[in-house]
């Protein structure tokens, strides 16, 4: 994967950040529910009709952002520089962990934080800290 570090807009990502944390405090707020995409897409598919339209509508304005989006500017250039079974292997061994720990990184990272949660703390910080053990194992151990 390739980032154009000179291409970063601090004011359009505080901007993104702030949307963000509006969302999530309004899904809060409104609903009582936490924006954590994991538990809203597991919890879309077992088609309970009590909360399927909400989260329908959540899942949706996931997808049509990025359509919105193109409608200012053509999305930011992304290179993905691997395999197929390599990228479904890791989007399976994401997804299983996610569940596993109870959630994912918006849900612990984003709401679980402001929400003073002592799990969701623990949490990122474990997130973070592989990422950075992963990072360094690849670029550095393995290059």
């Amino acid at each position: 994967m390739y980032i154009a570090w000179s291409n970063f807009t601090p004011i359009s990502a505080i901007i993104g950040g702030a949307l963000i944390g509006i969302a999530a405090s309004l899904l809060l707020a409104g609903l009582g529910r936490i924006a954590g995409i994991t538990g809203i897409v597991a919890d879309a598919l077992k088609l309970k009709e009590s909360d399927f339209l909400w989260r329908l509508c959540f899942i949706a304005g996931l997808v049509a952002a990025p359509s919105c989006y193109l409608l200012f500017s053509p999305l930011p250039l992304s290179e993905v520089a691997t395999d197929w079974p390599t990228i479904l292997a890791a989007g399976l061994i994401v997804g299983f962990g996610s569940r596993l720990g109870s959630g994912c990184t918006s849900g612990h990272g984003v709401c679980g934080i402001s929400r003073g949660s002592k799990r969701s703390i623990l949490a990122t910080m474990l997130f973070m800290l592989t990422g950075f053990i992963t990072v360094f194992v690849v670029r550095h151990l393995f290059a």
